[in-house]
């Protein structure tokens, strides 16, 4: 009898795409390398880091300031993690 792979349910599927996309390095999200290695410094290593990071935790690293932390935003955007208010209007913001 072969087996018949049991579908998962959509709010499963979700959740698996977003443990994904916490597990992410910071390097797979498309950050540059100085600023992966400023945050590899500081212990962050993944997505999931990235996102319990506070702005002012994250400014308070060295050779990283207000633009860096904008491209940590872009790139974060990319993957569907946004700031509030900063949501498209056909997304929910994680």
């Amino acid at each position: 009898m072969a087996k018949s792979r049991i579908p998962l349910s959509k709010a499963e599927e979700e959740a698996r795409q977003l443990r994904e996309k916490l597990e992410l390095s910071t390097a797979e999200i498309g950050l540059p390398v100085r600023t992966t290695n400023c945050l590899e410094e500081r212990g962050i290593f993944t997505v999931g880091d990235l996102l319990r990071a506070t702005p002012e935790e994250l400014l308070s690293i060295a050779n990283f300031g207000e633009k860096t932390l904008e491209e940590v935003y872009r790139a974060l955007e990319k993957i569907g993690f946004y700031r509030p208010g900063r949501a498209p209007a056909n997304r929910k913001p994680r």
